[in-house]
């Protein structure tokens, strides 16, 4: 790919300031159009806004001041209408599941009220208390605990912290007596897994842009922490060590989406700062969780031959010749986890749509036992097993239920305790589409609380959201954004589309790379579906999506703006010629393709939102919200098609840029997420026209032929 700039830019001031369309169009602010040609393999790809890829740059720096000035005057008009309901919301109090090192339980809670969640702590006999609350480090709330890992005798705890959302972690020791920080400090360590030798004498953990594999011995500096493995082509994943301290798991891959390697090393064989590894699996054919269980055997959970996983085990001392299956690949559901549990038994976790299931089955055989019943249709976060084996803790969220953890005892057969704090009333439906080229498409609907069953007859302002990427499944967990607008009234949509994980390997894949349009047209067919069966109308329907989320409405924002009156991209992937070049791009080949191949660059331009601009387009209400901390999507993808939107549509709803200091792509402080999510509801309820008529065809639909009634009043699923 060659850059011919054709002439210089022109000076910021000269820029079109956009004015010449119709009336009650905001007057934008300038930005300097360049000449700025790409050569992509024979094809002249324009780039007027290239000079917005520097966020350093005086232009860029003083067209974003403008921004943040526009963005604050059209604020104004949408009054303040989510904020407090939001902030209630966000206050309800969650607890993750325990786990136990030593004899010590850890989790992590949020309190009512409170800024981060907080890691607590209790030895047996003890009440449970704070460990470790970021806001008491840093009261300004910019620093946030990513990570943690407790030493296998609970005496210390490996936290990761970041500050203003960036996720570059500094990696500190902290002691449980105490609560205080030991002198260690290891700088550069995303999100690391981190495994502790027995003693809690060092762990091993990742760091580097390339993700190698070290080993750290207590008290000494980072800089003799000794190499393991791990380079640019061969990135660390995952390292645990087993019960005893003997085996070491470590899992290496080419990048995200790749077949991974797992290996296996015995340190009884060799010292920590040596470990021969070798592989569990044949190299290059799939992704794997491999895990030694307490019964001594290694446990393999993998979709090699299976696109919905399977569980396999494996003698340690020869994996790849003694390898057996326990449990088969489900039919319908994916195997997403699993806990090994005393008296032979094995917890099973599985999505099915998305929706978490948990059984029981025996250890020596795989045989179903029985299923555990679940407080309602949701989502599994966590399992953990006590020290015993017997009593299993389950972490659950749905839709309107907080976090929490729910109790299962093995020796009594009892159900998960349903202990869940009192939750809002909404409808929650899972129906079914058709896209065009007939592939099925699940998609949650979660309407407004009704007492009466009276039956609807106007469509309701509706908001379609989706992810369609990375094997990612978009899981019914709590979100206090859809309770909000769906208790104002309206109706959230939650599409399932090719590219995510809801229905296992071969569903992403027919949703990535060359495949990656059907993610698209899963996404258009769930609006045409809403609207045609009455839920909402073309003015009444916008569309919301954040990182690869983002991607997916701002396709649907360029390749079909005829279907929506406005849309929300939080932190999105819109230039995807040039996405290799900012923040983690480089990693996301596996899952897009890149620009450098001829092929793949096809592929990316016939989609790219950027470069699918077209000046004279009556363009929905669009607002790009992004993160100036944010080191995994850079801030340039919105700047640049905020940019081109503003020039090119000819509509009076507004293209605005929302930019906030201080924070990144993931963990935020509570006041920051009621404050984003307060101005993208307010955005998006006052740009859907509440005033259009409801179509004839609404009252004299037959409900029988959806499948579903869309004016029933209570859920077909209740979550």
């Amino acid at each position: 790919m060659t850059t011919t700039p054709a002439h210089p830019p022109p000076p910021a001031g000269s820029a079109d300031r956009v004015t010449r369309a119709a009336a009650g169009r905001p007057a934008y602010p300038a930005a300097a159009r360049g000449d700025t040609v790409d050569d992509v393999f024979g094809r002249r790809v324009p780039d007027p806004y290239r000079a917005l890829e520097d966020n350093a740059e005086p232009g860029t720096r003083d067209w974003a001041a403008a921004q943040d000035r526009l963005f604050v005057t059209q604020r104004r008009r949408w009054g303040d209408p989510f904020a407090r309901r939001l902030a209630e919301l966000y206050a309800a109090e969650s607890v993750m599941v325990p786990v136990w090192y030593g004899q010590r339980l850890f989790r992590m809670r949020h309190f009512a009220g409170a800024e981060h969640e907080v890691l607590c702590t209790a030895a047996p006999g003890e009440p449970e208390r704070v460990l470790f609350d970021p806001a008491v480090l840093d009261p300004s709330g910019r620093t946030t605990l990513d990570a943690w890992q407790p030493s296998r005798d609970g005496t210390l705890v490996a936290c990761q912290l970041s500050v203003d959302g960036t996720e570059q972690c500094a990696l500190r020791v902290l002691d449980t007596a105490g609560g205080t920080f030991l002198d260690d400090r290891i700088e550069g360590c995303r999100r690391s897994p981190i495994a502790w030798l027995p003693g809690a004498r060092g762990f091993y953990h990742t760091r580097g842009a390339e993700r190698g594999l070290w080993l750290h011995r207590l008290g000494d500096p980072p800089g003799r922490d000794r190499p393991i493995v791990g380079d640019a082509s061969q990135r660390v994943y995952d390292v645990r060590l087993d019960a005893t301290g003997r085996r070491l798991i470590v899992v290496l891959a080419d990048g995200p989406g790749r077949p991974d390697r797992p290996m296996l090393a015995d340190l009884a064989q060799a010292p920590p700062e040596r470990p021969s590894l070798r592989p569990v699996l044949p190299p290059g054919v799939a992704r794997t969780r491999a895990e030694m269980g307490p019964d001594g055997r290694l446990y393999l959970l993998t979709d090699l031959d299976a696109p919905r996983r399977r569980l396999c085990i494996a003698d340690p001392a020869d994996p790849l010749r003694t390898r057996a299956e326990l449990i088969a690949e489900d039919p319908e559901a994916i195997l997403t986890g699993f806990a090994v549990l005393d008296r032979g038994h094995l917890l099973v976790l599985r999505t099915r749509q998305a929706v978490g299931e948990l059984a029981l089955h025996r250890a020596d055989s795989g045989a179903h036992v029985r299923e555990v019943a679940l407080p309602g249709a949701g989502t599994i976060t966590g399992l953990s097993v006590r020290p015993g084996g017997h009593e299993t803790w389950v972490g659950y969220t749905d839709l309107l239920t907080p976090p929490t953890a729910l109790r299962h005892d093995v020796r009594t057969g009892s159900p998960v305790d349903p202990t869940a704090p009192t939750r809002p009333r909404a409808p929650v439906r899972r129906v079914h589409y058709r896209s065009p080229d007939g592939t099925d498409v699940g998609m949650f609907l979660i309407t407004p609380p009704t007492r009466a069953p009276a039956r609807r007859t106007t469509p309701r302002p509706t908001l379609l959201t989706g992810y369609g990427g990375f094997g990612v499944s978009l899981a019914p967990t709590y979100r206090p954004d859809v309770l909000a607008w769906v208790e104002a009234g309206g109706v959230y949509a939650i599409a399932a589309v090719r590219g995510g994980g809801e229905r296992g390997a071969a569903w992403h894949r027919a949703g990535m790379r060359e495949h990656k349009q059907n993610s698209f047209d899963d996404f258009h067919a769930a609006a045409e579906w809403l609207i045609e069966h009455g839920w909402t109308t073309r003015s009444r329907l916008g569309a919301v999506g954040g990182s690869n989320g983002g991607l997916l409405v701002g396709a649907a924002l360029t390749q079909r703006p005829d279907l929506f009156r406005a849309i929300v991209c939080l932190g999105p992937v819109l230039d995807m010629v040039r996405y290799e070049r900012f923040g983690l791009g480089r990693l996301w080949r596996a899952e897009y393709g890149s620009s450098a191949d001829p092929n793949e660059a096809a592929w990316l331009l016939d989609y790219s939102p950027y470069h699918r601009v077209r000046t004279g387009t009556a363009y929905p209400a669009a607002l790009f919200a992004v993160f100036e901390g944010d080191t995994r999507v850079d801030p340039a993808h919105a700047r640049k098609m905020c940019a081109a939107l503003q020039h090119a549509t000819t509509s009076t709803r507004p293209i605005l840029l929302r930019r906030e200091h201080g924070a990144g792509h993931g963990n935020r402080a509570v006041s920051r997420m009621v404050a984003l999510d307060a101005d993208t509801l307010a955005f998006l309820a006052h740009h859907l026209d509440p005033a259009d008529p409801a179509p004839a065809a609404v009252a004299s639909r037959d409900p029988a032929a959806t499948g579903v009634d869309p004016t029933d009043p209570e859920p077909t699923a209740p979550c």
